[in-house]
């Protein structure tokens, strides 16, 4: 049997600051401070341990931190991520469509710490909604993959073309839309784009920004901002105008569904603009008389979702 090539992608451990460069604690409650210290043990403790399992493996494999990622993700069977939901975001932009992802939840988020310090500081840590495993489950579902038993999933990423050009990166999650001051108005309108040339009517607004979600980002930041949860294998686009400042073509319009064969065109009509894309750390910035065209029609991404999402 051939030997099959991982590359193990961690979350970086200096994502819990609870000291300074001095050594000093930048907080005040203990209660923090030993939080904050034992998130990174138990993160560092399940690099650790992926890394043991795998070292059993009959795999060849490559550790890379996800800050180090600069390039696309090319010649390996198989990519692990280890962290939460952010750590598979950021590969998910350096990955194609042929090479399936799974995520480990290094760190779950346990319901009574989040009841024990809900005086003092929120203990929930990341979701991974679109993480399979954890170190329980680790070493039977890689064994599972390696054998070839479960297929991955197919989940849609949304295409961006700015004036007509295709972007270099696809969102997995969603996309925000904004002036790059949080307190200042965007101006934009937008269409949706049907079969056959058709298009919706053109809406006109001024808002916070435009958010467009995936399917598998419809239970993010839409979601709170009071959106719906689609399910996970649509390759539908869920939109919401954000905070609409008067709007005269009514509530109604300002979210709605993108069918799979049809695409959105925004107009933006401000000064400076940029393109968020899976949060903050990949944008494009945008000025004024540019179009933006958002659709599902980007490759999608091969990943082994948790079985519930499924059912």
């Amino acid at each position: 049997m051939a030997r099959r090539r991982l590359l193990l992608l961690l979350k970086p451990l200096d994502v819990y600051p609870s000291y300074q460069s001095n050594g000093i604690s930048r907080f005040t409650n203990p209660k923090v401070v030993s939080y904050l210290d034992d998130r990174r043990r138990v993160h560092h403790n399940a690099i650790n341990f992926c890394q043991n399992i795998l070292r059993k493996k009959f795999v060849d494999c490559e550790t890379v931190c996800r800050t180090h990622l600069s390039e696309p993700i090319r010649d390996v069977d198989l990519v692990v991520t280890v962290g939460g939901d952010g750590t598979l975001l950021q590969a998910s932009h350096f990955i194609d469509d042929k090479i399936p992802v799974l995520g480990v939840n290094s760190d779950p988020t346990k319901a009574e710490e989040v009841v024990e310090f809900s005086e003092d500081f929120d203990a929930s840590r990341s979701t991974g909604y679109l993480c399979a495993a954890t170190v329980e489950n680790f070493e039977n579902l890689l064994d599972d993959i390696l054998e070839n038993h479960p297929t991955p999933s197919e989940v849609s990423r949304m295409s961006i073309r700015v004036n007509s050009e295709q972007l270099s990166t696809h969102a997995l999650n969603d996309v925000l839309i904004a002036h790059p001051c949080p307190a200042t108005v965007s101006r934009f309108s937008f269409r949706i784009w049907k079969e056959e040339g058709k298009c919706s009517p053109l809406v006109s607004t001024r808002s916070s920004g435009f958010r467009v979600s995936t399917a598998a980002g419809s239970t993010a930041a839409m979601l709170s901002a009071g959106g719906f949860t689609m399910p996970i294998l649509s390759r539908d686009l869920q939109y919401m105008v954000r905070e609409p400042i008067s709007p005269s073509a009514g509530l109604e319009l300002m979210r709605g569904v993108v069918k799979s064969d049809e695409s959105m065109e925004i107009k933006w009509f401000s000064k400076e603009g940029v393109i968020y894309i899976d949060g903050s750390h990949v944008v494009f910035e945008v000025n004024f008389g540019d179009t933006i065209e958002l659709s599902s029609r980007a490759p999608s991404l091969k990943v082994f979702l948790p079985s519930h999402l499924l059912s």
